[in-house]
C-alpha cells in the first residue's frame, strides 16, 4: 500500500499495487483496509517505511475515520517512526529502501486530428408532421365500422371507416328508376314521328308530312288546271264565242281551286309544325334522361362517399369515433400524419437571418438518438419577423425514411452557413469523466510521462469529439486506463 500527494491535485492518494484505490480529500476517507507494507510518496521519488503493524494501522484508520480529531502530522510522524532509510521484512532481514520509480502503466494511444469544423446557427424546436389532417366523412350518418387504429400505417385511398349506406343505395335504385322511366319517353316520342332510336330529325320524311305535302300538290295541280280554264273561256268570251255563264262557272272553279290550294298549303305548315313539336318532346325526354342520369350519379357519390378514405399515405394518430355513432361532415373519423418527410420549425435570430436560405443544410440531434444526426435542408423563411422576439421563424424538412423521428419531439438543428474553421478531435475513448471534480480529463503521453489536461468539449462527430480548449491538434493521448494516470504517471505502450 503506498501513501502519496500529488504535485497539481494537493490530495493524499492510497495506492494498493500501483493502483490509486483511495482518496484522501481533506479530512475524509471511505475505507482503509490492513495493509501491512507501506511506502510515503514525495514529489519525485518513493520512501517505503518498512513494516506497518495492526497497531499502527488501528491509529492511522482511528484518525482517518475521526474527522474532527484527523492530524495529518500524526499520520505523518506515525509513518515517519518506521524509518525511510531501512526496514525488515517479515523474515528479520534488513533491506535498503531508497527512492525506487513506480512500473510503468500500461496504455493504448490515439492521436488528436485538425479537421474543418463548419459555421453553424444553432436553435431548438419541436417536430411536427409534414402533413397532419383530421379526417371527417363527406356524408351525415351513423358510424357502421372503423378499420384502422391508433398507430397503424393506412396507404393513400385505403379505407378507413363506413357510414351506414341504406339509404344511399335506395336512393340509387330510385334514381335508376328515374332513368328507365325517362328513356322510355324518348322512345314513345321517336315512335309518334316514326323515328329509329337516336335517329335524325327530317320533317319531309314524316308520314304526316308526306301526306300533307301530297294533298298541298295536288290542290296546287288543280288550281293550275283551273286557272287554264278561266284564261282560256274569258279569251272566248271577248270574241264572243261562248256565253258569259260558262265563263263564270270557270271563274268560279278557278277561285274554288285556289281556296283549296291555300288551305293545303297551311295544312302542310300545321302538320310540319306538329312534327317539329314532336321532335322538340323527344329532346325534352332526352333532357330528362340525362337529369336521371345526372340524378343516379348523385346517389352513386353519395353511396361512395359513405366509405372514407385515407386522403395520403400516414399514420393514425388518433380514432375519436367509435362505431354506432351519428357523425356530421364537421366530425373527425381519424386523425392521420404524414412523417415522411418531417418537419421542424425553429427560431432565427435577427442578426443571423441573412446567412438563412432556402436550401441550406440542416442536421439534427435529439436526446432520444444521442450517437444519431438527422439530416434535412431549409423549405421555408418567414419573411416577416417576430416583433417581441425580433426572430424569424425558419421550416427545415428532414427525412425519416426509417421512421425513427416522432411528432412532439424536442430537437437542436444546426443550419450550416458559409464559413468555418478548423478543429480539434479526439478519440472519445481518449476523454475521462472525473467525477470529483466534475471535470472532463486527457492525458497527453510526452515521452513516456502521462500530461493531465482539462478539457472544453464541443461537438461530437462519430467516434470524436471535438475539443474547444485543452488539446492541439497531432498531440498523442492515452485511450485506455485512464482511471490509473495522474499527473508525472510513466506509461508503456
Amino acid at each position: 500500500m503506498l501513501l502519496f500527494q500529488t504535485r497539481f491535485e494537493r490530495q493524499l492518494r492510497i495506492v494498493v499495487d500501483e493502483k490509486p484505490t483511495f482518496i484522501l480529500r481533506g479530512l475524509r476517507i471511505n475505507h482503509l483496509q490492513n495493509f501491512t507494507q507501506t511506502a510515503l510518496f514525495f514529489p519525485g521519488k518513493y520512501c517505503k517505511l518498512g513494516i506497518l503493524t495492526k497497531s499502527h494501522m488501528a491509529i492511522l484508520e482511528t484518525q482517518l475515520t475521526r474527522p474532527r480529531f484527523f492530524s495529518f502530522t500524526l499520520v505523518l510522524s506515525l509513518l515517519s517512526s518506521l524509518s525511510c532509510g531501512t526496514g525488515r521484512t517479515a523474515d528479520g532481514r534488513t533491506t535498503n529502501s531508497g527512492p525506487q520509480d513506480p512500473p510503468p502503466i500500461a496504455i493504448t494511444i490515439g492521436k488528436t486530428e485538425a479537421r474543418n469544423v463548419p459555421a453553424f446557427i444553432q436553435a431548438t424546436g419541436t417536430l411536427v408532421a409534414d402533413e397532419a389532417s383530421n379526417v371527417a366523412p363527406k356524408v351525415a350518418g351513423k358510424v357502421s365500422n372503423v378499420l384502422v387504429n391508433i398507430g397503424q400505417f393506412v396507404s393513400q385511398g385505403a379505407e378507413v371507416a363506413r357510414i351506414d349506406d341504406r339509404d344511399a343505395k335506395l336512393q340509387l335504385a330510385s334514381a335508376q328508376t328515374s332513368v328507365k322511366q325517362a328513356q322510355a319517353s324518348v322512345r314513345q316520342a321517336e315512335a309518334r314521328l316514326g323515328l329509329s332510336p337516336n335517329g335524325k330529325f327530317d320533317a319531309s320524311s314524316i308520314p304526316e308530312v308526306r301526306a300533307a305535302n301530297a294533298n298541298y300538290q295536288q290542290a296546287i295541280a288543280e288550281l293550275r288546271q283551273a286557272e287554264a280554264n278561266e284564261k282560256r273561256y274569258r279569251e272566248l268570251v271577248e270574241t264572243g264565242d261562248v256565253a258569259m255563264i260558262t265563263y263564270e262557272q270557270f271563274r268560279t272553279a278557278r277561285d274554288t281551286a285556289r281556296a283549296r290550294a291555300n288551305s293545303a298549303k297551311e295544312q302542310l305548315d300545321a302538320t310540319v309544325n306538329t312534327a317539329r313539336q314532336n321532335n322538340a318532346a323527344i329532346a325534352s325526354a332526352q333532357a330528362a334522361v340525362e337529369s336521371a342520369q345526372n340524378q343516379v350519379k348523385t346517389a352513386q357519390q353519395a353511396l361512395a362517399d359513405t366509405v372514407i378514405r385515407a386522403p395520403f399515405s400516414g399514420f393514425v394518430s388518433d380514432r375519436p369515433t367509435a362505431v354506432g355513432e351519428f357523425v356530421t361532415s364537421a366530425s373527425v373519423i381519424i386523425t392521420l400524419l404524414r412523417t415522411n418527410p418531417m418537419k421542424i420549425q425553429i427560431q432565427v435570430a435577427e442578426a443571423d437571418v441573412p446567412s438563412v436560405s432556402l436550401g441550406r443544410s440542416v442536421t439534427l440531434q435529439l436526446d432520444a438518438y444521442p450517437e444519431r444526426r438527422f439530416a434535412g435542408t431549409v423549405t421555408a423563411i418567414n419573411p416577416s419577423l417576430d416583433s417581441s422576439s425580433r426572430a424569424a421563424t425558419v421550416e427545415a424538412s428532414i427525412d425519416n425514411s426509417d421512421n425513427a423521428l416522432r411528432s412532439g419531439m424536442f430537437a437542436t438543428a444546426r443550419i450550416i452557413k458559409e464559413g468555418g474553421g478548423l478543429g480539434v478531435f479526439v478519440p472519445k475513448s481518449a476523454i475521462f469523466n472525473d467525477q470529483p471534480t466534475q471535470s472532463y480529463r486527457a492525458f497527453v503521453i510526452v515521452e513516456g510521462i502521462a500530461r493531465l489536461r482539462v478539457l472544453q468539449l464541443g461537438m461530437e462527430e462519430g467516434e470524436y469529439q471535438q475539443i474547444l480548449s485543452g488539446l492541439e491538434a497531432d498531440e498523442t493521448v492515452a485511450t485506455s486506463s485512464l482511471d490509473q494516470l495522474y499527473e508525472g504517471a510513466k506509461v508503456s505502450v
